[in-house]
């Protein structure tokens, strides 16, 4: 979906507790999962663990590497690179000179 249309908010500290709300509103139209990838992290892609026997300590779901991803996943592990970017764009320059980091 483009938002093309909605304007960042930008970020403030005077009024943080508004631009959070915001944002989050923003980020939502974005992706339903961008939230939860602000607060707990990139998204790991899981599939079923087929190729050990699922005994009392094997995992039931392992990773999958990037081979492995469908296009969607790949859209899905790219959220992290995607809220980043919209979070530094709610910083206005004289803000952060850390950007690369």
């Amino acid at each position: 979906m483009s938002s093309s249309h909605n304007k960042i908010p930008m970020f403030s500290k005077e009024e943080y507790d508004d631009w959070k709300i915001r944002m989050q509103e923003h980020l939502a139209v974005q992706d339903d999962d961008m939230w939860y990838i602000i607060t707990d992290g990139p998204m790991k892609i899981m599939m079923a663990n087929t190729t050990m026997a699922i005994t009392a300590g094997a995992p039931r779901w392992i990773e999958k590497t990037g081979m492995q991803y469908t296009p969607e996943n790949k859209k899905k592990a790219n959220l992290d690179n995607v809220a980043k970017d919209i979070l530094y764009k709610t910083l206005y320059k004289n803000m952060c000179n850390a950007r690369n980091h």
